[in-house]
């Protein structure tokens, strides 16, 4: 886990992440013995067990890896399992990376202890950064270890629940090193595919309309965070993809006076619009529905805008892949992970040009 991790040069994130990962694999039982054990709730009896059947479903028809990740459940006694902090210069969405051994370079860091999360939060906003902390219910040891189901999203809507499985396990079947965007963009394409086909079946009907009303908000949520983004990076100069190397510093150093505070005047316009277009969504739309006043709540930078985009930059692209994919129409998505390898294969250069010639002119899809 050391070596997995970051090795000797960065022991205390090191140790934190190895103590925190300990913790978790140590709370898990199998899901039998959870089903078993007279004192487990009835509710929470009954989300292991559709818990279990979806788990089947992403090995039996969607073809994803058959091992014993999502067998076992944990209960880490919080309501995320990891935070994560990510980070972007003042007026720039491209994100600050971290790099390791064996897992290559990500665009942020995790924390399985809030405090500690705040604590790099703040170092890194005195420094200048825009940063956000954000709660993680489930995450991917890409197969290292088997990573259990978690009281941090078991009770999510059934249909979350087989999404959240159905996007870890694809991290266990491709990853391309250094790549984030395209392994969150794959991970979040499978698990679209996975629970369109998951929801359609017989026993999950009662589950498709009131996961659809869930959907269609969350949709909403995320194209009105992506719209934004692309307005903030053309305020930046930047192409709505953010391209360029990682950022080493929170500003540039040869910025300007005048420019930097037109910049900073262009981007709190564009942020305070947003707030404004997310009430007019509430009234007009969600009949006042205002789950997502929280996130709102908090101070809004550029972190927020990059972290999001990461989950969905390529998946036009990649539904583009999949749809061209004939032999997927069984249900197995196996071809098109196999068609995702080569792409994990190829430089990052050619892997993106690759992307670019996919990518169709349509906005998210959920």
């Amino acid at each position: 886990m050391a070596a997995l991790l970051g090795g000797c040069a960065d022991l205390g994130y090191t140790w934190q992440a190895i103590a925190g990962e300990s913790r978790l694999l140590q709370a898990a039982r199998p899901i039998d013995q959870v089903l078993a054990d007279p004192a487990t709730p009835p509710d929470l009896r009954a989300r292991l067990r559709q818990a279990q059947a979806a788990r089947r479903f992403a090995s039996e028809v969607l073809g994803l890896p058959d091992n014993d990740s999502y067998t076992q459940y944990a209960d880490v006694g919080r309501p995320y399992v990891v935070w994560n902090v990510f980070a972007t210069p003042e007026l720039s969405l491209r994100l600050k990376q971290s790099c390791f051994p064996v897992v290559g370079c990500i665009d942020y860091r995790g924390y399985y202890a809030l405090a500690d999360a705040r604590r790099e939060a703040d170092r890194l906003r005195q420094a200048g950064w825009d940063v956000q902390v954000g709660g993680v219910p489930a995450y991917s040891t890409l197969g290292w270890y088997r990573d259990p189901l978690v009281n941090t999203f078991i009770r999510m809507p059934p249909g979350e629940v087989a999404r959240l499985v159905f996007h870890e396990l694809t991290h266990q079947a491709v990853y391309a090193k250094n790549d984030t965007a395209f392994n969150e963009s794959l991970a979040t394409t499978v698990e679209q595919i996975g629970l369109e086909r998951w929801l359609s079946l017989p026993e999950n009907a009662a589950l498709r309309a009131p996961y659809d009303a869930y959907a269609e908000r969350r949709h909403d949520f995320i194209e009105l965070l992506l719209d934004t983004r692309h307005r903030l990076a053309q305020a930046y100069g930047e192409s709505g993809r953010a391209r360029g190397p990682a950022p080493t510093a929170p500003l540039p150093a040869d910025m300007p006076p005048e420019e930097l505070a037109a910049r900073r005047a262009q981007k709190a316009r564009i942020l305070a619009d947003l707030r404004q277009r997310y009430e007019q969504l509430k009234r007009d739309k969600w009949n006042g529905y205002a789950g997502y006043d929280a996130w709102f709540a908090q101070p809004l930078n550029n972190a927020h805008f990059a972290a999001i985009a990461t989950y969905h930059q390529w998946v036009p692209a990649l539904r583009a892949l999949a749809a061209r994919c004939g032999s997927c129409a069984n249900g197995s998505l196996a071809p098109f992970l196999e068609q995702a390898r080569e792409l994990a294969r190829l430089s990052p250069v050619e892997r993106r040009r690759r992307l670019e010639a996919l990518q169709p002119l349509v906005g998210y899809h959920h």
